[in-house]
């Protein structure tokens, strides 16, 4: 007597359609981010220099204010007055308490609207913040 199945199960396969899809969402979304990271850093603004300064790990979500040479603020390709930077920064924290918020000021920016900046994060509990250098070249 034979009590052995005749149906053997199918052996198990490796299935690469859906791990190219994978694969290649992944890729779509690193591409994308990579260029939404370029933007900020292609204003042009000549950042002061620091010796111990250095190229810091990226956060995710992190937003960058940059303060170009006559007092304007430059948020994601977009000007900011003012008045429209102070509502933003307070709602940025209503939603993200902790943050992060790099300022990068160009290195003939007078202090003063670094201050008003820094001032208006101040205002809507933003505590996170850092400042943006650029390593001396020798």
């Amino acid at each position: 007597m034979n009590f052995r199945r005749q149906n053997r199960p199918e052996a198990l396969s490796f299935q690469i359609a859906p791990m190219i899809d994978v694969v290649f969402l992944l890729l779509c979304f690193f591409i994308t981010s990579q260029v939404f990271s370029q933007w900020e850093t292609e204003i042009d603004i000549a950042l002061p220099t620091a010796k111990t300064g250095e190229v810091p790990q990226r956060l995710p979500g992190e937003l960058i204010i940059n303060i170009l040479a006559d007092g304007r603020t430059v948020i994601s390709g977009q000007e900011q007055p003012e008045d429209r930077l102070g509502p933003l920064l307070k709602r940025l924290s209503g939603f993200f308490p902790g943050q992060p918020i790099i300022i990068r000021a160009d290195q003939k920016t007078p202090y003063q609207h670094v201050i008003r900046v820094l001032d208006l994060c101040r205002q809507a509990d933003i505590w996170n913040i850092s400042f943006a250098t650029s390593v001396p070249e020798e």
